[in-house]
């Protein structure tokens, strides 16, 4: 008989806000903003409780947010400080479990608490006591829950923000969900949620009633995914802490801030090129690529898109990230920085083309791809390359 997970939910509400009030205690219990002062257009990355209740909200202006709430406090983004608190709330949980996964520097953390009971007693006491760790050494209130899995003890934690706490036993995952807008549930994007209000299903319950054939009709593809997230229903396992996402990550901080089409494929087909030697060293294939961009004004947008079968080949890899790139870049806005990521990586895939002119153009495309890996290897990066598509 299967053991019933456990699975523990820490997030700090607020995360930067509250690294900036460990630092400085006179910023509690008034409200916060963190934006980018000085940047042309910027916008705001975090805010308080406080400064939301006023109607500040994120990805705002920042000269019309203080405008709305005039007393706020503004502080600059601090990335190496919140690297530095997740690392120190990473501590916290550790001596629990070696199953802790941690967001991207964001105060969430999640912990498999499953079997631990005999060495440190039931979840909802392991939790009570990093939230006390956390309090105590840390200077943070993090909210908690506890849930069967990581999609329900989120939502949990969703639920009583910005503090408090939940338990969800197991089996009453649907009903705790069930009256829930579909915006708390996590995983649900912005899209699905305008395909549903289109069928004019806004709450859980509502989407519940509907068959996989039924949301397929408004969702297409997303419609595994959403049939069973409006059950409660996540057998995603929770991380060790060292462990990252198989992925590869190259990114490109522009010494003046891009605007031009021409700049930003170049920089991409340089990623590309970088990205796809990686992946050849490693004998992988990426069956995903996403574009991330960095906004001048702090927002940031990513789009992400399939390569098929998978691939390693700079130009395909390229082609893939290039209509990501302009999927993304709607915003007349300057772009500070441009980030490539591949994932879902495979081993590359053996299936040969069916028709001989395309067998041989992919063999010839390899054998080139080979060659400049070899030149490069021996004669440093820099010793060969191939022009970006569209450069003169």
């Amino acid at each position: 008989m299967d053991r019933e997970r456990a699975v523990i939910h820490l997030n700090v509400a607020d995360f930067a806000v509250a690294v900036e009030r460990a630092v400085d205690p006179r910023l509690r219990d008034r409200p916060v903003i963190v934006a980018p002062r000085g940047a042309v257009r910027a916008a705001v990355h975090d805010m308080s409780d406080e400064a939301y209740r006023a109607g500040v909200r994120k990805g705002m202006a920042l000269a019309r947010a203080e405008r709305i709430c005039r007393d706020a406090a503004v502080r600059p983004p601090r990335p190496a400080r919140c690297q530095q608190a997740m690392a120190d709330l990473l501590k916290q949980a550790l001596p629990y479990s070696p199953l802790v996964e941690c967001g991207d520097d964001d105060g969430h953390l999640f912990l498999d608490a499953t079997g631990t009971s005999r060495l440190f007693g039931p979840p909802m006491d392991v939790a009570w006591r990093m939230r006390n760790g956390v309090r105590r050494d840390l200077g943070m209130d993090p909210i908690w829950s506890v849930a069967p899995n990581k999609l329900v003890a989120k939502a949990a934690t969703r639920i009583v923000k910005p503090d408090g706490e939940y338990i969800v036993a197991g089996g009453e995952e649907a009903d705790v969900l069930a009256p829930l807008p579909l915006s708390l549930l996590p995983g649900v994007e912005r899209t699905d949620l305008e395909r549903l209000g289109d069928f004019n299903l806004t709450r859980v319950f509502e989407t519940a009633k509907l068959t996989r054939e039924q949301l397929a009709v408004a969702v297409d593809r997303r419609a595994g995914f959403l049939y069973e997230a409006v059950r409660g229903i996540d057998p995603s396992p929770v991380l060790p802490a060292d462990r990252k996402p198989d992925r590869e990550v190259v990114d490109h901080t522009f010494s003046e801030d891009a605007i031009d089409a021409e700049r930003l494929e170049a920089a991409l087909y340089a990623l590309a090129e970088t990205a796809g030697h990686r992946l050849r060293r490693r004998r992988r294939a990426a069956r995903t690529v996403a574009v991330r961009l960095d906004f001048s004004d702090g927002i940031r947008r990513v789009r992400q898109r399939s390569t098929g079968p998978g691939a390693a080949d700079d130009r395909v890899l390229f082609e893939a990230a290039r209509t990501a790139l302009y999927a993304a870049w709607r915003r007349r806005v300057r772009v500070r920085r441009l980030s490539l990521i591949c994932d879902r990586l495979i081993f590359p895939p053996a299936q040969l083309s069916l028709f001989p002119e395309d067998r041989e153009r992919t063999e010839k495309r390899d054998a080139l791809t080979a060659a400049v890996d070899r030149i490069r290897e021996r004669f440093g990066w820099g010793g060969i390359g191939f022009v970006a598509p569209g450069s003169p």
